[in-house]
Order: C-alpha cells, then structure tokens, then sequence
C-alpha cells in the first residue's frame, strides 16, 4: 500500500515538473513574441499608446500559448470540448493581459514614468506575476482532464502501459500479443 503510494506520488511528482518545463518553453516564446511585438509596436506605430501596445503584444502571444499548451504542454489533459477550453483560455490570458497591461498602464498614468523603456519594464514584470497565475490556472481550470484513463507514468520517466490485471506484481511475466514475454514493473499489492 505505502510502495503504491509512494510510486503514485512520485509519479504525478514527475508529471507535474514535466510540464512544468514545457509550459516555461512555450512562455519563454510566447514571451519573445508579447515583449518583441510590444517592443516594436511602442516604438513604432503605437508610439503614444503603450498599454494598447502591450495589448496587441500580449494578444498575439495568446493564440501561439494556446495552440502549444493544447497540442504539447497538456496535451494529455486538454478537453474534449475544445470551444469551452478555448474560451477558459481566453479568460485566464485576459486576466493575465489585464496584469501585464495593468502594470504598464499603472506606471503611466498612476506614476507619471514617462520613459518608454521603464513603461516596457513595467509590462515585463506585470508578465512575470500573471505567469504564475496563467500556469496553475491552466493546469486546474483549463487543462483539466482526468490522467486517470491515460497511461501511467513510473518514476524513471518510462510509459507504462495498463495491464488487463489492475496490480500485476514485480518482475512478473506477462505474454504479449506476439508471443514474446516481457518483464513488466508494477505496484505491489
């Protein structure tokens, strides 16, 4: 019962940082994209409308997000409706658009920094506090399909496939289908 347990935990451990590092790949891109955009929209054509800069940035980078969340980071727990989870999506991202913008709007006009570079930073580190909202909001809200009618994952990163038998022991010999026998680990009883 503890080894179960045990192996469970560090599974889902496993998992959890897997996707971890794949959700930091895709913002890291993302963020590229928001903060390049953004970068060329203030000093360019937006020149006089930072926050809608930011906006802008902050817009197009959510349509990349969530097309390599969907189809990488979580693809195993996406939805089967995708409208709802596209939608879920949206709302979180317009929240984080809302701190990211927030940040650079409240240095504008809340405190009168004028310099566009520090308005930049300020959307930069409006980013950094809505990543972490963005990623336990997608994980939970979003992305939240059950792992349980999926594969199990062990400790060593390897893809287990689910026996006909819900436990087989340790070191047990099961047939395959071509006639071969293969050791195949699992949870003691």
């Amino acid at each position: 019962m503890i080894t179960t347990l045990t192996e469970r935990v560090r599974g889902l451990a496993s998992l959890f940082w897997r996707e971890v590092a794949k959700f930091g790949a895709v913002g890291g891109v993302a963020f590229v994209i928001d903060n390049g955009l953004t970068y060329f929209l203030m000093h360019g054509p937006m020149t006089d409308s930072e926050a809608k800069a930011r906006f802008f940035g902050a817009s197009v980078a959510t349509v990349f997000s969530w097309i390599a969340n969907r189809f990488w980071t979580f693809r195993r727990r996406r939805q089967d409706n995708v409208l709802r989870e596209f939608t879920m999506f949206l709302l979180i991202n317009g929240i984080g658009i809302g701190i990211s913008t927030g940040f650079t709007a409240f240095a504008k006009y809340g405190l009168g920094v004028s310099d566009k570079n520090m308005l930049f930073l300020a959307g930069v580190a409006g980013i950094l506090v809505a990543t972490v909202v963005r990623f336990f909001a997608y994980r939970f809200l979003v992305f939240n399909k059950e792992l349980d009618d999926e594969p199990e994952f062990a400790h060593d990163h390897e893809i287990i496939e689910r026996h006909p038998h819900p436990h087989p022991k340790p070191g047990v010999r099961v047939p395959e289908a071509a006639g071969q026998d293969q050791e195949r680990p699992g949870p003691t009883p």
